[in-house]
């Protein structure tokens, strides 16, 4: 497992990695690592992702309460503590506001249609959750019946949430998110799309056991006949 110190340097390394392709702006965006079974390791509020330094980094318990560091812990932590409630197999959550995906997000559209194969392996689908006041119990109502069975959602007027067995994994279905969106708005600007179908969908499925050490099901996808 890696150490304490480790995981704040992978914080560094993924905010920055955030700040750095545009997927965060100003003080925008927050990630966390899960310590063990009753701590967690998070950004602090009002600070770039992009400056960050590991001795920023803040301990909190399971109720968001600050064990130690000097800063502010950030005020969406209930989406965080959220997911690592619903999801023990959860190791770290990013949240940012990638561009196209929030685009999507802002005009009222999810990510389920099955248009690229990587996708549908690496994530199945990726839904929207309603709007909620950011730092209350609305937003987490919004997601809540969604974070059992996604590890991507995009959140309306707002921002996307991904979470993984590591950090690092929760960040590379942060970057695929939002490439995945631009390839959307790619088909939809073309007025051409060709989504896959449900056999092809179904096989995708079958060996996403063997390609992802498996994952969510892909059952909310969205197929021509039915959306």
């Amino acid at each position: 497992m890696p150490s304490e110190r480790q995981h704040r340097l992978a914080i560094v390394q993924f905010g920055r990695q955030l700040h750095d392709n545009g997927f965060v702006a100003a003080t925008d965006g927050n990630l966390s690592v899960r310590l063990d079974e009753h701590r967690l390791l998070v950004t602090p509020t009002c600070m770039s992702k992009g400056m960050m330094r590991p001795a920023d980094m803040v301990i909190v318990d399971m109720e968001g309460n600050r064990l130690a560091g000097k800063r502010r812990v950030s005020t969406e932590i209930g989406m965080h503590l959220l997911i690592y409630r619903l999801r023990p197999d959860v190791r770290g959550v990013v949240h940012a506001h990638p561009p196209t995906a929030t685009g999507f997000a802002a005009s009222g559209f999810d990510l389920n249609r099955p248009l690229v194969c990587e996708v549908v392996l690496g994530l199945g689908s990726i839904p929207l959750a309603r709007y909620g006041t950011p730092g209350t119990p609305e937003l987490t109502d919004g997601l809540e019946p969604l974070i059992p069975d996604h590890d991507a959602i995009l959140m309306a007027n707002h921002g996307v949430v991904t979470f993984g067995s590591s950090l690092e994994n929760a960040y590379m279905k942060m970057e695929t998110v939002e490439h995945f969106a631009k390839i959307a708005l790619v088909t939809h600007l073309l007025g051409h799309e060709q989504p896959l179908g449900e056999k092809e969908v179904e096989k995708l499925v079958a060996v996403r056991d063997r390609y992802n050490g498996g994952g969510k099901p892909a059952a909310d996808i969205c197929f021509p006949a039915h959306c």
